[in-house]
This record gives C-alpha cells, structure tokens and sequence, in this order.
C-alpha cells in the first residue's frame, strides 16, 4: 500500500494576527510554523494503514525550503519518504498547489511506485482553502471523499464515514483514491526519540514545480474588528461601595 500524504506549512498564530503591508500576507515573523491538526491526522492515519496493510507512507508539501522542518516533523511519527516541492515561499492557490500535487502522483506512477491512496487535510489551518483534495482527485480522474472522521481500507477498496447534518453517511469506494479527513479520527502519536533522529538523517526529495496560473486574483486579506473589552474601576475600600451598589441596581440585581 503506497500512501501520500499532503501537509501544508502552516503559522502557529496564537495571539493577534497582523497582516504585512500591502495585506496580502499574515506576518509569521514573530511566529513558529506547524501542520495543521487536519493533516496531523491524515499522517497518523497513514501510518496505521500501513502498519496493518504494510507499504509506504510519504508526506508531500508545497513551500519554501524551510518547510523541509515540517516533513521532518511528519516522518518522526513515522512516515519513510519526504517530498519538497519547493517554492520562492509566496502562497500558491489551490488551482496551482492541486497542480503540482497531481504531476508528483504522476512522478511517482512513472516510477512504477504510484499512490494507492492520497490523504489531505479537510482544510487548510490557515486560508481554510478546501478544493485541493478536490481538484487533485477530478486531475487524477480517481474517486473523493471529504469531511471523513473514520477510514476502512483494504488492498483494493475502501469505507469512508463522515457526520452530516445529525447523521452519518457511509460511502465505499475503489483504489487509488483521494480522502480529505478531520481532526478526531485518530489520536495522533507523540514523535519518538528514535522517530525524531531518524527524521533528522532522512534525505527530503525535491523538485521545483512550474507554478500553474490560476483563475483568480487575490486582492488583500482583511482581519475582521475583534469584541474590545475594558474594565472600570469603581473604587478602592470602603469608598467603592455606593459605586458597587449602584452598579447592581442598574443590572437589577439589587430589588
């Protein structure tokens, strides 16, 4: 079973996001960079399946070099082969990104080692873009699903399940395939020590795709204005009293 698996480079914003100037970017200066929880599962779900089924796992990313830490991360949880396809760094779209995907899958069938399976991310953590999935399947001419939260697959078929609506739906379907899963269908592993050093020795494939043109345009990334909160203080001691009660017969809290 030869597995690929698509992860993006992704900021770890934890506070304000700002924007570059020009608003095209969020500035990731002041922030460190992981995989999104999405694909974190897609790699452990890889790994499982080849545990039970064996075969490879590979993790794919497009982005610039410094996203070879990523794939490092990836194959410290057990994935054997790593692939860069690499960039200048500038955010691709998913009409591009889904083009270079696909002309690695079809790499990798010329070299008579072709993808039984592709896992994606339901979404990107960070543009929440989710046609990449989507547009690498209908390239590939193979069968998609999306939204899954639980994955059944044999040597030649699978079954996916994801919630829809209060209810579940259940779709079977034959091999190669494009899954796009969500966080919760596994508990991703912690990375071990032996993991970790073999990830760190690994030799990362690279190639440089030609960046496809793509239908649209971005014009500039817009933060929405957040709830602002503040604090007044009534007083200190004693004083504050008359303050507090009148305060409280306000909200009708007082009879």
């Amino acid at each position: 079973m030869e597995i690929g698996v698509c992860v993006k480079r992704v900021p770890m914003v934890g506070g304000k996001i700002v924007l570059t100037p020009g608003a095209q970017e969020v500035d990731t200066r002041m922030s460190g960079f992981t995989i999104s929880p999405h694909e974190e599962c897609a790699v452990e779900e890889a790994v499982q399946i080849t545990e039970r089924l064996g075969g490879t796992v590979s993790v794919i990313t497009l982005g610039p070099p410094a996203a070879a830490d990523q794939l490092r991360d990836a194959l410290a949880l057990g994935a054997k082969r790593a692939v860069l396809l690499e960039t200048d760094g500038a955010e691709w779209g998913p009409i591009a990104t889904a083009a270079a995907i696909v002309a690695e899958a079809r790499r990798r069938a010329g070299a008579g080692q072709g993808y039984d399976l592709l896992l994606c991310g339901n979404e990107a953590a960070d543009t929440g873009d989710y046609q990449v999935g989507i547009r690498v399947a209908c390239a590939l001419g193979w069968p998609c699903v999306t939204g899954i939260k639980s994955l059944e697959v044999t040597e030649t078929a699978a079954r996916a399940r994801r919630e829809y609506r209060g209810g579940e739906e259940s779709f079977e379907f034959g091999l190669p395939a494009v899954v796009c899963v969500k966080e919760g269908i596994n508990l991703p592993r912690y990375p071990s020590l032996p993991g970790r050093l073999r990830a760190k020795r690994a030799v990362i494939e690279q190639h440089a795709p030609a960046r496809q043109a793509e239908g649209l345009t971005k014009r500039a990334l817009h933060v929405p204005e957040t709830e602002r909160k503040q604090a007044t203080v009534l007083g200190t001691g004693a004083a504050a009293v008359p303050a507090l009660i009148e305060v409280l017969e306000e909200w009708g809290v007082l009879s």
